[in-house]
């Protein structure tokens, strides 16, 4: 373990002390967090709509003043509630609380707007309580299964759990920006857990609630279908497991339905269809690494195409790009492959897909950092490359948020740490991409820090153009990657 958490682990060698471990990583993760929420957040202090901190706060306000009919409807220019009713539910919950302490963060209307101390901290406590209660213990079960899997020492495991812990883009997104996205993730990860365990019926229950919080969970949705298909089913010899298939079914269509309860209306599933799937935003939205965003710069393709030409070529290359994990997921739907193709899926969609945004990225990012729970030296530092890739992409979003030196401290932390800088593939050729890549964000990083090229200021957008490019070119060189290895996993 020749890194620094490593070396403080080492107190932990005698084996009537490793119980201890467990708690230690997992609060150390928490106090982490906690030290990003101090820092600024989106929208802070930005009048007249300020940021996704207010569209959260608004959506705890109108679940409480408002009956379920109305949440997709009420005032939609301010901050219109646009994810799915597990998202309503949850801000319901978190919005009657918030409402028993102060009435005053969540009045009706009057609200807008309001930042005070006491608000903040409470709403940060919210993402970390919703962490705990969904992402810690997901990650945590998860990895005592990769632990038991690759029969990794203890003292391995806690290092690893750490380093996906303390993923430093999620850190950054949900405890800096303002969101919740680890509620998703950990949804996904606990159905990634019970899979792996061929455990169908509480795989799909967690599942469809990952999608039924966060739409952008679609992204695992072909892996997840084709590995519960392969599960149930095979083609040489011919066998069908009825009973199996019928259970996932049923509870499928049960969870969907007390889900979507208050809102089996026509016209309240119409309008919720329209705001959670807003086709009408275009390919992607604000500047994102992906194809469609990052090939603008050289082919206007909303000029050149209509957005239902361009909805059915982001359909084609989605298709073809999630091709290969479907299949395998459907050939060997074990613990091992599983990861692998959930991440070569949701690449895909990133890369592909039709309305991407830069926080999209938290997907692809998901399974991928999971495959940190390996003793696969190359498996390692490219996963410690692509995360360190990711968060560079997030850059533009994160100092916008008045979040510089958080954003610099947790990477630097993250990879001081775990000695992840120091992590290398066992290829050359893998480690010249690594190297370059690295030098090429470090070129634009100074660059733009210290204006080393005054004559370019004319062209603001530059920055944000060179980092999409690299990232764009680094995710797809990844993917690549990640796929063939998916498809040499045995």
């Amino acid at each position: 373990m020749p890194n620094p958490a490593g070396a403080l682990l080492r107190a932990f060698d005698n084996p009537q002390w490793q119980w201890l471990l467990r708690y230690l990583v997992v609060g150390f993760a928490i106090c982490i967090a906690a030290s990003v929420g101090l820092g600024g957040y989106s929208g802070m202090g930005v009048p007249p709509m300020y940021g996704d901190f207010e569209a959260q706060r608004h959506w705890l306000e109108i679940t409480q003043h408002l009956p379920p009919k109305q949440w997709y409807f009420y005032d939609l220019q301010w901050w219109g509630l646009d994810y799915p009713p597990l998202t309503a539910y949850h801000s319901w919950v978190l919005g009657k609380v918030g409402s028993w302490i102060n009435p005053e963060w969540f009045a009706l209307d009057s609200s807008r707007g309001y930042e005070s101390a006491a608000l903040k901290a409470f709403m940060r406590q919210t993402v970390l309580a919703s962490e705990a209660l969904t992402y810690l213990p997901a990650v945590f079960f998860y990895s005592l299964q990769a632990r038991e899997l690759f029969d990794l020492p203890v003292l391995d495991w806690a290092l690893q759990l750490g380093t996906v812990l303390l993923q430093p883009t999620l850190l950054l997104v949900d405890n800096g920006h303002f969101q919740y996205n680890s509620v998703m993730l950990g949804l996904f990860v606990f159905s990634l857990y019970f899979l792996g365990s061929k455990h169908l019926v509480p795989a799909s229950i967690c599942f469809v609630s990952a999608m039924f919080f966060k739409q952008m969970a679609l992204y695992y949705s072909p892996v997840i279908f084709f590995a519960i298909l392969g599960c149930t089913t095979s083609i040489r010899p011919l066998n069908i497991k009825f009973g199996s298939l019928v259970a996932v079914g049923t509870t499928v269509i049960v969870t969907c339905l007390l889900l979507l309860c208050p809102f089996l209306q026509k016209d309240l599933l119409a309008q919720l269809v329209i705001r959670v799937f807003p086709f009408s935003r275009g390919l992607w939205e604000d500047k994102v690494a992906s194809l469609w965003c990052t090939a603008n710069t050289f082919i206007k393709f909303k000029v050149l195409f209509s957005d239902a030409q361009l909805r059915q070529f982001a359909l084609i290359a989605t298709l073809v790009g999630m091709s290969p994990s479907c299949i395998q997921a459907y050939r060997r739907p074990t613990k091992t492959v599983l990861p692998w193709c959930f991440a070569s899926c949701s690449w895909a969609f990133f890369l592909f897909s039709f309305h991407v945004h830069e926080k999209n990225v938290l997907l692809p990012l998901m399974p991928t950092t999971l495959l940190f729970f390996t003793s696969d030296q190359t498996t390692r530092a490219m996963v410690a490359w692509i995360n360190n890739v990711a968060y560079f992409s997030m850059w533009p979003l994160l100092k916008r948020d008045g979040l510089a030196w958080q954003y610099c401290i947790v990477v630097i932390l993250w990879n001081y740490l775990f000695g992840l800088w120091k992590a290398q593939p066992t290829r050359i050729f893998h480690q010249l991409v690594v190297a370059g890549s690295y030098a090429a964000i470090g070129l634009v990083c100074i660059t733009e820090k210290f204006g080393l090229m005054p004559m370019l200021d004319k062209y603001p957008d530059l920055w944000t153009v060179a980092n999409i490019t690299i990232s764009f070119a680094c995710f797809v060189y990844f993917w690549l990657w990640q796929t063939v290895a998916m498809l040499l996993t045995k």
